[in-house]
């Protein structure tokens, strides 16, 4: 095999790369220490400052728990307030359909009734205004019919004495 000898211009070039990289290894390299040094540096202030961070954070989660909480309450206040009016319109159409409802009913049970000849309410009660009035007129004629029978009784009574008093003096 042969071997050919490298030019110069491929020696420079080799170098140069291996300068550009071992300055990027140690940018990044330098880069790494500072973020693990930043990192190092948070975790020793969080350890010293954690309580007060920790309670700092309670408070203001219990700040916000709160309106939160109220914001909903009012919310909630909102919707069953116009639920209960939408419960309030739905009840009163639903009331006035059943007054529909029943007043059609009602005309088709009277219109089928009368048909088959069944008397109403009405008829009735005037059959029985009716039927007392005639008792009534009845009972008068009753105690006319009496009064003069007895009026007839009596003045035979009183014929019939006469009648039995002159046939005893004749006698």
């Amino acid at each position: 095999m042969d071997k050919k000898p490298k030019s110069s211009a491929g020696t420079k070039s080799a170098g140069a790369s291996r300068l550009f990289d071992s300055e990027l290894a140690g940018s990044v390299k330098e880069s790494a220490q500072q973020i693990w040094l930043a990192g190092m540096g948070a975790f020793a202030k969080a350890q010293a400052e954690g309580k007060q961070v920790f309670d700092a954070l309670v408070k203001e989660g219990a700040n916000l728990q709160k309106k939160t909480q109220s914001a909903a309450e009012e919310r909630f206040g909102d919707v069953t307030s116009k639920m209960s009016s939408m419960a309030g319109d739905v009840s009163a159409k639903a009331g006035e359909q059943w007054d529909k409802l029943e007043a059609a009913f009602e005309e088709r049970t009277a219109k089928a009734m009368k048909k088959l000849g069944v008397p109403t309410a009405r008829d009735v009660e005037a059959l029985k205004q009716q039927i007392e009035a005639l008792s009534a007129q009845v009972a008068r004629s009753a105690r006319s019919a009496a009064r003069k029978a007895a009026a007839k009784g009596s003045a035979r009574s009183a014929a019939g004495k006469t009648a039995k008093r002159a046939r005893k003096s004749a006698g």
